[in-house]
């Protein structure tokens, strides 16, 4: 039942029906048959008509007449022409008045098998000549023979449909199955023969539908033969269709099956293929697709063992200051652990806030609404929003200056997102930024993506650190005492995630005069 349900059987079964659709010409035939004994009737009426137009300018109708008009014709002509007087008695016959060639007959002494007729028991022999004899079997050609004289007998009145209405003045037409043991039929077509207004006789014009029936027999046997070979054909395409398609699809599933371990873990991916085909598309697809599951699940180990990392530490503080404070009776003390829980408790409480932010951007953002959004207006709205409110990182105030471009540069995004994004590279910059420095934003177009620059005059970036100011809870603040207490480290992970999650991408390199330069390029 699997085999039926495969794409080899349904290409099959879909090159076979192909193979049927012309094959149903065969019905067609009998068209093509009615259509040729009508044309042979019409041939016939045709002739009987002349050779009574002929016969009625003689006045009565007598043997030595009727037979010096049929021997003058020299057997031209396929049908035979028979003449019957007034009376219904016949005058001539085509047929009688000339030598009829017999069938050839075989030279050989043994018949028409040229083997001894022991050899005709063998077995091998059989087989052969049933092999052999096997098409004519099939297309049932029928061997010649000569007709029946049985309806129109010599000597003696005839009594028959045709010849009665042509005596009686009308057409007259039959066809009865030709003598010999043939599967042909005899046509038959009487015409009356006029003199002076009156019917002194029939013509009567008669043929096998031998030759037409041979012929169908040959086109039968040739669409036949065309059938064969088409469905032959059809089984050695379908064969090499099905081995270059279900071939690879069963390796992809094989693949597919030995993909995952007992336990759902991956423990390989699929691999590529050179093809070009829409296979090979899907070989490479899935590749594709295994690789972003890797590294996606390798994101997500990484990520759980490094949220466990970081709130191991404050828990071991929390738990350290908690037995301490069952132990000590001075409440100088007591008050001293009480805020290394309580600072503790805010750390961990800050995590779990990055934390779930950045599953969220990373379950969500791909379905997140987006809209058309104008990156000039949004950052001016958000150097606006960020010089007003307090900034507790620094002592003195931070000027920040915005320049763009005069035309506006609208990319599709989430603007709370973006917004996230722009109020992060600030407060970073803003937090290793001098007392009383300066912060440079600047937005431009370049190559159809809108790009915003932000510069502070900070420390800049060690070059050991660059590749890593965007890993998760990396932090490092070596002028800040106690930095790890205040900061997650997951500010610049999430500007990064959002913008990955835009199709962008987001670059942090040093200031040649100092200083940290952040590059954000998003498609516009």
């Amino acid at each position: 039942m699997h085999f039926l349900q495969g794409i080899s059987f349904r290409l099959l079964l879909f090159n076979v029906l192909l193979v049927f659709l012309p094959a149903a010409g065969f019905l067609y035939l009998d068209v093509y048959e009615r259509e040729l004994l009508e044309a042979q009737e019409r041939s016939m009426v045709q002739q009987g008509r002349h050779l009574a137009a002929a016969l009625s300018e003689r006045g009565e109708l007598d043997r030595p007449l009727a037979e010096s008009l049929l021997r003058r014709l020299d057997r031209r002509t396929e049908a035979r022409l028979r003449i019957i007087g007034g009376d219904a008695i016949l005058l001539a016959d085509s047929a009688s008045l000339g030598p009829r060639r017999a069938p050839e007959q075989s030279a050989s002494r043994y018949g028409s098998d040229s083997v001894p007729p022991g050899a005709r028991e063998n077995l091998a022999y059989r087989i052969g000549a049933w092999l052999y004899k096997l098409p004519r079997r099939m297309s049932n050609a029928p061997e010649p023979s000569s007709e029946s004289e049985s309806f129109y007998p010599r000597g003696r009145p005839l009594d028959v449909p045709e010849v009665r209405a042509a005596l009686a003045g009308r057409y007259g037409a039959a066809t009865r199955r030709s003598g010999g043991g043939q599967r042909s039929l005899t046509l038959y077509s009487a015409i009356p023969v006029r003199s002076q207004g009156r019917v002194v006789g029939t013509v009567v014009v008669s043929q096998s539908t031998f030759r037409i029936l041979t012929a169908l027999y040959e086109v039968r046997l040739g669409i036949f033969k065309v059938f064969l070979a088409s469905v032959g054909a059809a089984i050695v395409l379908t064969l090499i269709v099905s081995t270059t398609i279900a071939r690879p699809l069963r390796r992809l599933r094989d693949e597919a099956s030995a993909l995952l371990d007992r336990r759902g873990r991956l423990r390989g991916r699929f691999r590529g293929s050179r093809r070009g085909d829409e296979i090979g598309d899907l070989a490479r697809a899935l590749e594709e697709l295994t690789r972003r599951l890797e590294t996606h699940l390798a994101f997500i180990e990484s990520f759980a063992s490094d949220v466990s990392h970081e709130f191991k530490n404050p828990l071991a503080s929390i738990r350290t200051a908690t037995e301490l404070l069952a132990e000590v009776e001075d409440p100088a003390d007591r008050q001293r652990f009480l805020g290394m829980v309580q600072r503790d408790v805010a750390r961990m409480e800050g995590l779990l806030s990055g934390v779930r932010e950045i599953t969220e951007i990373d379950a969500q953002l791909e379905t997140e609404k987006t809209r058309p959004v104008a990156l000039d207006a949004l950052l001016r709205e958000v150097v606006e929003g960020r010089c007003l409110r307090a900034d507790n990182l620094v002592q003195a105030p931070i000027k920040i200056n915005l320049e763009g471009p005069s035309e506006p540069i609208v990319v599709r995004a989430s603007p709370e997102r973006l917004t996230q994004v722009f109020e992060n590279l600030l407060d970073n910059a803003a937090s290793f930024s001098p007392p009383g420095g300066t912060v440079e934003v600047r937005l431009a177009r370049e190559d159809g993506a809108g790009i915003v620059t932000v510069e502070d005059r900070g420390p800049g970036i060690p070059e050991a650190h660059l590749d890593r100011i965007f890993d998760r809870f990396f932090r490092y603040r070596p002028g800040e005492p106690g930095y790890r207490n205040g900061h997650t480290g997951l500010g610049l992970a999430i500007v990064k995630a959002i913008v990955d999650g835009y199709g962008g991408s987001i670059t942090a390199r040093n200031r040649p005069e100092g200083g940290a330069r952040f590059e954000v390029r998003l498609r516009a």
